[in-house]
């Protein structure tokens, strides 16, 4: 499936949600990841997030689809991330 990974988090555990959604994810923007991930592994990175995460003060929203089929990412300026599953 793939999924798009948005967070807004307390700047002290920016850098451990990242390092966890970045075993899972690409990293494409501040803030922002995106791949092909399987349930299972979704299912760990969800439960590692929420291990770190404190849900009064944070968020972190999931874009789930079931296939790239028809999905397409077009990039306007500066393109932050890494590599990207989305053609």
């Amino acid at each position: 499936m793939l999924v798009i990974e948005v967070y807004d988090v307390n700047e002290k555990r920016v850098s451990k949600v990242l390092k966890v959604s970045r075993k899972y994810l690409y990293w494409v923007q501040n803030s922002v990841l995106e791949g092909d991930i399987s349930e299972a592994n979704y299912k760990k990175l969800k439960m590692e997030l929420k291990r770190i995460i404190v849900a009064e003060e944070d968020s972190v929203l999931f874009y789930t689809f079931r296939t790239t089929r028809y999905s397409q990412r077009e990039a306007l300026g500066v393109v932050k991330g890494g590599e990207s599953n989305i053609y």
